[in-house]
C-alpha cells in the first residue's frame, strides 16, 4: 500500500501495509492507545452528552459549556448538531435535555445490565403465576424509567413499554424509591413541577402531603398506589437491593382495582411480590 505524500515523515517510517478492509488492531506499549484514530470531534459531543444527569436532567448552553470545558462557540455547534440528530430536546425555558434518541441508546443498555438480566426469570414466574402486570422500574430525576414490563393484556392503562418513563411521586415504584432518599436529595428531586394535573382521583399533589406516605413505606417495606396514577389502577411495591444494600429499583404488580381491593392485594399480593424482590436481591449480591 503506498504511504500517503502528506504523511509527516515521522508517521512515514516504519509503516507497514494491511490488507485491504483490514481493521487497525491495537498495539502494546506508548501507542496502544492509538490517538490516531481518535476523532476529536466525537469525542467533545460524548463530553456534552455526559453533562447530563439525574440532579441535572436539563442545562442552558453555558452551563454545558463550563461543565464540559468547552468554548462557548464550540459547544453552541456540539448542541445544535446534537439536536439536529435528536440526541437533545430544546425545552421552551432555553434549556436542553436528552432526546429520544438518547433514551433509545440507554434503554439498549439498560438491557444489557446484569439488573435487567438477573431481574427478569423471577419476575416472568410471578407474572405467570399471578397472570397479572409485572413491572420492574429505577428512578430518574423525579420520573421512573421502566426496564421490565410484562403485561397482563386485561389491564386497561395508559401505553406504558420498556423505557417508557412516569411521575414517581404518582407511582408505587416511585414512591418507594423515594423514601428511601434522603431528605436532601428528596427535595432535589421533587418539585412543584413533578406533580401532574392530570394524575388519577387519589393522587398526592405537594411533597409535603407526600412525606408522611414515604415514611410509612419505609417502615412497612413496600408501598401502594391507589388510583394515583390514573383510575381504576391500583399496584403495589416492593424493593430490589443491591450488594450494598441499597435500594437500586423497585419491581410492581399493576392491578385493576375493580378486580383487587386494597387489603386483598397486602394480604395475598405484597408478600409474594417481596418474596420475589428478596430472591432478586439475592442474586445481585444482597445478604439480609
Amino acid at each position: 500500500m503506498p504511504v500517503p505524500a502528506n504523511l509527516p515523515p515521522s508517521r512515514q517510517r516504519g509503516r507497514r501495509a494491511r490488507p485491504a478492509g483490514s481493521v487497525p488492531q491495537p498495539t502494546d506499549g506508548a501507542n496502544s492507545s492509538q490517538p490516531d484514530y481518535r476523532v476529536e470531534a466525537l469525542a467533545k459531543g460524548l463530553r456534552v452528552l455526559s453533562v447530563f444527569s439525574e440532579r441535572h436532567p436539563a442545562r442552558r448552553i453555558t452551563d454545558i459549556a463550563a461543565e464540559a470545558s468547552l468554548p462557548l462557540p464550540t459547544t453552541y455547534r456540539i448542541v445544535m448538531t446534537l439536536a439536529s440528530e435528536g440526541y437533545l430536546e430544546h425545552l421552551p425555558s432555553g434549556e436542553y435535555r436528552p432526546g429520544v434518541r438518547v433514551l433509545t441508546l440507554g434503554t439498549a443498555a439498560l438491557r444489557s445490565l446484569d439488573l435487567v438480566e438477573l431481574a427478569t426469570p423471577g419476575l416472568q414466574q410471578l407474572a405467570s403465576d399471578l397472570g397479572e402486570t409485572v413491572n420492574l422500574a429505577v428512578l430518574t430525576g423525579d420520573q421512573v424509567l421502566y426496564l421490565v414490563r410484562l403485561r397482563n393484556s386485561d389491564l386497561v392503562t395508559a401505553n406504558i413499554r420498556v423505557g417508557s418513563r412516569l411521575p414517581a411521586v404518582h407511582t408505587s415504584i416511585g414512591k418507594l424509591l423515594l423514601a428511601h432518599l434522603d431528605d436532601a436529595d428528596l427535595k432535589k428531586c421533587i418539585t412543584p413541577g413533578s406533580f401532574s394535573d392530570t394524575a388519577g382521583p387519589n393522587a398526592r399533589t405537594s411533597l409535603d402531603e407526600l412525606r408522611p406516605e414515604l415514611a410509612t413505606i419505609r417502615a412497612q417495606g413496600w408501598a401502594m398506589q391507589d388510583e394515583e396514577l390514573a383510575y381504576g389502577l391500583r399496584s403495589v411495591a416492593a424493593p430490589v437491593r443491591g450488594g450494598s444494600g441499597a435500594v437500586i429499583a423497585g419491581a410492581n404488580l399493576a392491578l385493576r382495582s375493580r378486580d383487587w381491593p386494597v387489603q386483598r392485594i397486602v394480604r395475598e399480593l405484597s408478600p409474594k411480590l417481596l418474596e420475589t424482590c428478596a430472591e432478586i436481591s439475592a442474586l445481585l449480591g444482597y445478604r439480609a
